[in-house]
């Protein structure tokens, strides 16, 4: 059963019956009425009341055995919006998602993170040429997800923790000033996690390593983000793997954060972490040797989070969307370091690799509306 609509099956007929075309595509009264065990009527009422409200349409005809031909229901993708940002240190990147779930917009500039006034005006003129390139509607728009590397407050209404882009205490009204929608904060790994489990069948429960310019994790629980008592959980970047190691910016030693972060590698060709992939599939030796040792400081880390956490590990963020080819690579040295497993198949590679953690901002606001019809 898909993921979303599993946590609606006990809301309203029309809810049920709302989820069900979204999750089916097309679909018929008749297979609504056998699938979800409600009466024609039932089914006609709530069809009516999603029709009249523009959530859905009559897209076709399902069947062609020569008899008559039974109307076909779909959503309405464009009738709602949800708008994620993704903020770091050099870049601001704008996505736009549908009624649906799905990526409709991107856009991602190079703009040097500065917190004054021409840079939070600069977010809304990014999100209304979105808006405006596809069309929406400004009442369309659910609300805007600011996905930020720093620890934000349970409301999302505050970072208290941001030492990276040294912005500790900035609040949501102030960085969203000039955007007139709802907006919320969300810390990166936990937006990327929650992408990527919204978009699976197949698993509840993993923790998510965000393998960016820095290293953030994500503790998924039945599909929900594990927040902790700070909250704080998941910041797997700030896990000691070598003991008196690499001096990090949050003025500890030896943080997985240190060793893995993307800039590691992309720093060898001017930033450019697509350059070092292309040159490490070409053979060059630096690079080769570059690559062994970030697997051996990686496998530590994710030996680590699976033992303390016997679960699925999902590897995004820049790296992880470039992981697939030494995904068997990194299981063959993760095994040596598992005393209780002779595989390593909880390893996984992201799914979401197109602009996960904006994507993760702007999610929430799509699956609430689901839930509401």
């Amino acid at each position: 059963m898909n993921r979303e609509l599993s946590v609606y099956q006990n809301g309203s007929s029309r809810n049920r019956i709302f989820n069900k075309i979204r999750e089916a595509g097309s679909v018929s009264a008749s297979q609504l009425s056998y699938e979800l065990q409600l009466s024609r009527p039932t089914v006609k009422k709530s069809l009516d009341e999603l029709l009249e409200a523009g959530y859905i349409y009559e897209s076709g005809f399902i069947g062609n055995t020569g008899g008559r031909r039974a109307g076909a229901y779909s959503v309405v993708s464009d009738i709602r919006a949800a708008i994620g940002i993704d903020l770091t240190r050099n870049h601001i990147t704008v996505i736009v998602a549908d009624m649906c779930g799905n990526l409709i917009y991107e856009k991602r500039v190079h703009r040097k993170f500065k917190l004054d006034d021409d840079y939070i005006r600069y977010l809304s003129e990014l999100i209304t040429e979105a808006i405006e390139s596809k069309q929406i509607d400004q009442a369309a728009v659910l609300g805007v997800g600011i996905v930020v590397p720093g620890l934000i407050t349970e409301d999302h209404r505050e970072i208290f923790y941001g030492k990276i882009l040294d912005f500790t205490g900035l609040t949501v009204d102030k960085i969203g000033k000039y955007i007139p929608w709802t907006c919320r904060l969300y810390n990166d790994a936990d937006a990327g996690g929650y992408a990527e489990v919204s978009k699976r069948e197949d698993m509840a429960d993993a923790f998510y390593i965000s393998l960016s310019n820095n290293i953030g994790g994500s503790i998924l629980i039945d599909h929900k983000v594990y927040k902790g008592e700070g909250p704080r959980s998941g910041e797997v970047g700030h896990m000691t793997i070598i003991p008196n190691g690499k001096e990090c910016y949050c003025g500890q030693r030896g943080c997985f954060e240190t060793y893995c972060n993307a800039t590691n590698l992309a720093d060898m060709f001017q930033g450019d972490l697509d350059k070092f992939f292309e040159r490490l599939r070409a053979n060059d030796d630096v690079c080769v040797q570059a690559w062994r040792e970030y697997l051996h400081y990686l496998t530590i880390a994710v030996n680590n989070v699976r033992m303390l956490f016997d679960c699925k590990v999902i590897l995004g963020g820049y790296v992880g969307a470039h992981m697939e080819p030494y995904l068997g690579e990194l299981k063959e040295l993760a095994v040596v370091k598992n005393p209780f497993e002779s595989n390593a198949d909880y390893l996984e590679v992201c799914r979401v690799k197109k602009e996960a953690l904006a994507l993760g901002g702007a999610l929430p606001y799509i699956h609430e509306l689901w839930k509401a019809i």
